[in-house]
């Protein structure tokens, strides 16, 4: 028997298939410089239309505007400098009652210290805590001539200062220090025995809890103002 005939393989070279990938990234890029383009427009015919009908308005807005880019440009080149924000708005770590509460209880004192000074009625704050400071962390002397004894409780928030710091403060501020008033500032807060024994006192403390704290960290008055 004769073998079988052997196909001939096509001498014809396939092509290969075109990507419209070119074609796609150009088309992609006139739509949106078209896009870009209508919106300018857009924005152009609107300006000129709100221009006659308000034309002190838009030159107001036009004149706001050029002053903020010019402002922008002196910025960016170095030029102008914006001010500062006020001390007692700033975020850094001084400034959060976590971060206090991870300080040490020297550390809370001056802290609590740092925080008084701010206070242009303020002349001194002196820390005087330790061993044997008599219920007195923090002596303030105003510009009034008052003078404000400090006592710092840096607390977990599941531990409250209780009744006998009350009593402790309120027995030696007067009698011992000479101040004309008492503060007790805690990172945590106060327990109802507290409150109600220094309610109870013929001149009560201002106690300051974490919450009192962090509103006077965030710019809020001073203790001895409000």
């Amino acid at each position: 028997m004769a073998a079988p005939a052997r196909r001939r393989r096509s001498t014809r070279t396939r092509r290969p298939t075109r990507r419209p990938r070119r074609r796609t990234v150009r088309q992609r890029r006139r739509e949106a410089a078209t896009s870009r383009l209508v919106g300018a427009v857009v924005v152009l015919a609107t300006v000129i239309a709100a221009a006659r009908a308000y034309p002190v308005t838009t030159g107001v807005l036009a004149a706001l505007i050029l002053v903020a880019a010019i402002a922008v440009l002196l910025v960016r080149t170095g030029r102008l400098r914006l001010p500062a924000l006020p001390t007692a708005a700033r975020a850094d770590f001084t400034h959060s009652i976590a971060a206090y509460q991870h300080m040490t209880g020297a550390q809370f004192e001056h802290a609590i210290a740092d925080l008084a000074r701010r206070d242009p009625s303020v002349r001194t704050a002196t820390v005087s805590g330790g061993a044997n400071d008599r219920a007195l962390d923090v002596l303030l002397h105003l510009t009034d001539g008052r003078r404000i004894a400090v006592q710092c409780k840096r607390y977990a928030p599941s531990n409250r200062v209780g009744a006998p710091v009350i009593y402790a403060v309120n027995g030696t501020y007067r009698a011992y220090h000479r101040c004309d008033q008492a503060l007790i500032i805690t990172t945590s807060s106060f327990t109802p025995a507290a409150q109600r024994a220094n309610a109870e006192l013929d001149h009560p403390l201002r106690l300051i809890d974490g919450r009192a704290l962090g509103r006077w960290v965030s710019g809020g008055r001073p203790p001895w103002v409000a």
